[in-house]
């Protein structure tokens, strides 16, 4: 697939000069010529988990909204692309500093739970892998095997998406809803035994 455009760069650098001059519309001309390139450019590097369309919207936001410091006659692609690599580089940062805390957050609460597991009796963990078999065989057959496929036999969530013919974003919600039902089916059949504390 071309990413080339029938837009040339005389006619990027006229449009710039009419946007600092103060008129808005030919900025048009600049996103015609540059976001299918910028779009790819971006799909290629940005990390799994990013919005290319999002990030190349900020970067066009961006550049117009800098475009004064834009030096006439340089080379626009370039000066666009540095624009772009800046907003991948902070919203790649943003994102780690969410999956950081996330994972920082979720290994508190599981060491919490270890904690608390520890501290009881080896036979509450027999129930609980008793109650366990349980709530898997109350499971519809349909919902079970995602469970047998992840956790028995190990299979990838993309080979899982193919097979259940869903996203991989929805293989991963229902596993976790299926994890949460789990968990609080357990949790209800300890408690009916007395064994909560």
């Amino acid at each position: 697939m071309s990413y080339k455009s029938n837009i040339d760069d005389a006619a990027v650098d006229k449009a710039v000069r009419q946007v600092q001059d103060g008129k808005r519309s030919p900025f048009e001309v600049v996103v015609h010529r540059y976001e299918r390139p910028l779009r790819a450019w971006l799909a290629v590097q940005a990390p799994p988990g990013v919005d290319v369309e999002e990030i190349a919207q900020r970067t066009f936001v961006a550049a117009y909204s800098r475009l004064q410091d834009y030096a006439a006659g340089t080379n626009f692609g370039a000066w666009l692309f540095t624009i772009a690599r800046y907003q991948l580089k902070t919203e790649t940062t943003r994102l780690r500093r969410i999956a950081d805390y996330h994972t920082r957050y979720e290994l508190n609460l599981l060491e919490h739970e270890q904690e608390r597991r520890q501290d009881e009796p080896p036979e509450h963990q027999e129930m609980r892998l008793d109650h366990l078999h349980t709530c898997l065989e109350s499971l519809g057959e349909h919902v079970r095997r995602f469970i047998t496929w992840r956790y028995d036999e190990c299979i990838p969530l993309d080979t899982m998406a193919k097979r259940s013919g869903r996203s991989v974003a929805a293989v991963k919600k229902q596993l976790w809803k299926l994890r949460r039902k789990l968990h609080d089916c357990i949790e209800s059949r300890m408690i009916a035994e007395g064994s909560q504390s």
